[in-house]
């Protein structure tokens, strides 16, 4: 599935997705941050960080959008799988 996503995600943005995982382990390891809000400020951060790299178009914050669920995909994508075995 993230394949088939990823396939959309420009080139230029692709750099951003190992970055969100990273925010996102921070976030997940700080005890004020609940875990509900941590896709939001994701989502936040990669529109921010698209608009800010690539210019700001719609298609650029569509860009955002799509590196953060794959991002937030495999990350799920793998726990799950981990914690089923």
């Amino acid at each position: 599935m993230p394949e088939q996503i990823i396939e959309f995600v420009l080139e230029e943005a692709l750099i951003i997705i190992p970055a969100l995982w990273i925010i996102g382990y921070f976030l997940k390891h700080t005890p004020s941050v609940r875990d509900w809000i941590i896709p939001w400020v994701l989502l936040a951060v990669g529109i921010g960080t698209t608009l800010s790299m690539l210019g700001t178009t719609v298609a650029n914050g569509v860009q955002g959008v799509l590196v953060t669920g794959v991002a937030v995909l495999a990350h799920q994508l793998l726990k799950q799988t981990k914690e089923r075995s």
